[in-house]
């Protein structure tokens, strides 16, 4: 039996061993297989993360995507946006990616593209279709390897330019991310403090994910320590990019976003910029400030990414750290590339991190706070919170609910990579802060 709830809204994630195993790894390359030769697609990428399942998954699935008449390229061992530059740097119609991503070592995935984009909602509906069907494609079909991690070091090499040297502490959570960042951050001179960047799909010191405070508790000891300009935190898969400033504050990914859209709207005035519902307020009244067209979407890398293109946006990004360069790159989520626009900024303002965000309001914000729940259950449980405030002037209920309130907002949706709910709070005081959190954290009821 194939679990209906691992084909989530931009991606197929489960249980290694329990939703995922060898016969379903398979049969979903054969129709990812037969997704593509719908659409006219002979060609594919395929690459994979660290996790200790990997390996075995990718080989599965080549397997699959080779009975069903497609032409497979390995690129082995890489980070995902490193996937996504193999579609575009070896010209084929599409690739998979093997990747957990953030999640603990249990879970792991797959993210697929079919040409330049990642699927999701019906389309990976599609997928399960097919397989509950079993009717596939078949056809001949090649397999061959190839290594393009140093094309994309080139390729990153030659688009930024950073100009003195910047001191960081890079923690890569034991994911892929250390294995190609390092080496681009020392070819610019940069003094580097890597911790955690060897490759460990045990994930021995910290989970991947690093929207979860506890989880920069070293990387930010470590740039006190050495004065550093700044601390770089990466997921498993690193596309995102989550910031420590020179302070040791963190810097989560709506305020490195409207960094980002600073540096961009000076020679782009009037472009349009995407945030997720996650995101502050201020960041979207930073963008009209700055003469940027700020657009409110939903959460999602897959679903910022058609939204960009739709929009014609020049940047987009997410609280969770991943952010989308149209400007100057390709429009996917890179959280190399989006470390170096960074330390670009650094080294183009000669500013410290901490003062780039000085002229800031402040404001009282929590993380991600995440709650699990049950799949069938989250669902349920935003509906009924929605229809409490169902009346209330300027919700927004593009994903889940986002509450205005007089001093502030919140916010309750559902994730789509995990069993969990996530909620999110801002106000201008911690007395208002608490206050709303008071108003809806006890209509959860789990």
């Amino acid at each position: 039996m194939i679990n209906p709830h691992v084909f989530r809204e931009y991606d197929v994630r489960g249980f290694v061993n329990k939703d995922l195993n060898e016969d379903f790894v398979f049969n979903l390359g054969r129709a990812i297989g037969t997704y593509a030769v719908k659409n006219r697609i002979k060609n594919m990428t395929i690459g994979r993360d660290c996790r200790l399942s990997s390996e075995a998954y990718q080989n599965f699935l080549i397997k699959g995507l080779n009975s069903a008449g497609i032409n497979t390229i390995e690129i082995g061992l890489c980070a995902t946006p490193i996937l996504y530059f193999s579609i575009r740097h070896l010209h084929v119609g599409g690739g998979v990616m093997v990747t957990g991503s953030h999640n603990p070592p249990n879970f792991n995935g797959f993210k697929i593209c079919i040409g330049h984009s990642t699927i999701y909602g019906k389309q990976i509906q599609e997928l399960r279709k097919i397989m509950e069907s079993g009717r596939y494609t078949r056809g001949a079909s090649s397999a061959k390897q190839k290594d393009i991690s140093k094309d994309y070091e080139n390729y990153l090499f030659r688009k930024i330019k950073i100009k003195r040297k910047i001191k960081a502490v890079v923690d890569a959570g034991n994911g892929v991310g250390g294995l190609f960042a390092l080496p681009l951050l020392k070819r610019y001179g940069c003094e580097i403090f890597p911790i955690n960047c060897e490759p460990d799909g045990n994930f021995p010191n910290h989970s991947p994910d690093p929207t979860v405070e506890e989880n920069l508790i070293e990387l930010i000891k470590l740039v006190r320590k050495n004065k550093a300009d700044l601390g770089i935190a990466f997921d498993g898969d690193a596309d995102r990019l989550v910031a420590i400033n020179d302070k040791g504050e963190i810097i989560w990914g709506d305020k490195l976003l409207l960094l980002f859209a600073r540096q961009v709207l000076k020679k782009n005035p009037r472009s349009s910029i995407i945030g997720e519902v996650k995101c502050s307020q201020l960041l979207f009244d930073d963008i009209r400030n700055h003469s940027g067209n700020a657009i409110m979407w939903k959460a999602g890398h897959s679903l910022i990414k058609a939204k960009m293109k739709r929009e014609k946006a020049v940047l987009g990004g997410e609280m969770s750290g991943h952010f989308f360069f149209a400007d100057r790159y390709f429009g996917y989520d890179d959280g190399i590339y989006a470390a170096l626009r960074l330390l670009e900024i650094l080294s183009e303002t000669g500013k410290k991190l901490s003062e780039l965000l000085a002229d800031v309001p402040k404001t009282f914000s929590t993380p991600e706070i995440r709650v699990d729940c049950t799949d069938d259950k989250k669902i349920q449980i935003v509906n009924r919170i929605k229809k409490h405030f169902q009346n209330t002037p300027g919700i927004v209920e593009i994903d889940g609910i986002r509450i205005p309130f007089a001093n502030g907002w919140a916010l309750v949706r559902s994730s789509n990579t995990q069993p969990v709910i996530v909620l999110r709070f801002e106000a201008n005081s911690e007395k208002n802060l608490q206050l709303i959190r008071d108003e809806v954290e006890p209509l959860l009821e789990i």
